[in-house]
């Protein structure tokens, strides 16, 4: 790896961390000294995303990521919570094996996770993801949020 200070060929990894995604490297330039941070993270999903009018398109980490800081924009919700929930959608990709899916399969699984996440956050994914187009569409959402935290207290 080049130095992005000096451009030097001669560097080393200081030090290694894993976690279940990444691997977190502090490296050192032996030309100039200066050290840095990388991450490496397994290649993205080879996988098409076949979107409601039939066409096709390539899985996108990064559109997942602006919806997803959309509907949490202005919330309690940290960067590193968006990072993984879009980490742990990638996972359930992975298990499946399939080189093409449905985007509303990948919408239901956003959801899900945004649902534990942060509720408000969840209804305008939805509202958005669902084409709610009536007060009475966000009125049943939330009639069903309510009475899953009702059933969850019990």
């Amino acid at each position: 790896m080049n130095c992005p200070f000096c451009q030097g060929l001669q560097t080393g990894v200081i030090d290694s961390r894993d976690n279940e995604e990444t691997v977190r490297r502090r490296r050192e330039c032996f030309s100039c000294k200066k050290r840095w941070t990388t991450i490496e993270r397994v290649e993205g999903l080879d996988l098409k995303v076949i979107k409601k009018d039939g066409s096709k398109e390539n899985f996108d980490r990064e559109k997942i990521r602006r919806g997803v800081a959309k509907a949490t924009w202005r919330r309690p919700v940290s960067m590193a919570a968006i990072e993984g929930l879009i980490e742990s959608v990638e996972q359930d990709l992975r298990v499946k094996g399939a080189k093409e899916i449905k985007s509303w399969e990948i919408g239901n699984l956003i959801i899900e996770r945004l649902r534990s996440l942060d509720k408000l956050s969840y209804l305008l994914f939805a509202s958005v993801y669902r084409d709610f187009t009536t007060i009475e569409d966000f009125e049943q959402e939330i009639a069903k949020l309510k009475s899953d935290e009702l059933s969850d207290k019990k």
